[in-house]
């Protein structure tokens, strides 16, 4: 039995391990920062919703949807539990929305500045020999802007209920803007064919990646 785990133990793919756990780890900040801004933006335009329903919180167990968490890592594209947002609270409340929408992909961006920052000071201070866990990390900080950028870049796209839909809907007059409003959570159905059917996909990773090598570029 013990030279059976032995055996267990030398063959198990450790590094394979090791690149899940990261991308875990990396979706779940950038999905956990995203949503908390989304709350902390609203809530500091005056409305309360996140806040009574605990969506203030750097956790992320108050804002994982576990379907949603696994799609992303399989597919590449998946969601978070949207934050609660009364627009009825905003002095504008179409400009609140739109602004509210706007600081989930903020955040990402931001966030993936910080990380490639990070790891830019890794670089640096690293010894020549870095160890097994500074090498890990350092790729974590990586893995972890480029999957920030592209949920950044993902929800910027103007097909509801994608934050990009909330900027473009402000334009729109009082009427339509309520009209689209309404009917937005079909827009889910075509963005999940979307996806499927991969339409648009190439332009998004191309974005997605460009925008990466520009911010890489401002630490490396």
């Amino acid at each position: 039995m013990l030279g059976y785990l032995k055996v267990f133990w030398e063959q198990f793919n450790w590094s394979g391990l090791l690149s899940a756990l990261q991308r875990v780890l990396g979706v779940l900040l950038c999905l956990t920062v995203h949503e908390t801004c989304h709350g902390l933006t609203a809530y500091a335009m005056g409305d309360p919703t996140a806040k009574k329903m605990r969506r203030l919180s750097f956790n992320p167990l108050h804002h994982i949807d576990w379907l949603g968490l696994f799609s992303m890592l399989a597919c590449g594209f998946g969601w978070a539990k949207p934050v609660p947002v009364d627009m009825r609270y905003f002095k504008r409340p179409k400009l609140g929305m739109a602004a509210t929408a706007l600081a989930g992909p903020a955040s990402n961006f931001l966030l993936a500045l910080l990380m490639l920052f990070l790891a830019h000071v890794i670089a640096v201070c690293a010894p020549a020999s870095p160890g097994a866990f500074v090498l890990w990390l350092f790729s974590f900080l990586l893995t972890t802007a480029l999957l920030s950028i592209g949920l950044g870049l993902f929800n910027l796209v103007p097909i509801p209920p994608l934050d990009g839909s909330k900027v473009l809907f402000a334009l729109l007059p009082e009427r339509a803007y309520l009209t689209l409003m309404r009917y937005e959570r079909f827009g889910m159905a075509l963005l999940l064919l979307l996806v499927w059917l991969d339409v648009g996909g190439q332009y998004l990773s191309d974005a997605i990646y460009f925008v990466y090598q520009w911010m890489a570029g401002l630490f490396f």
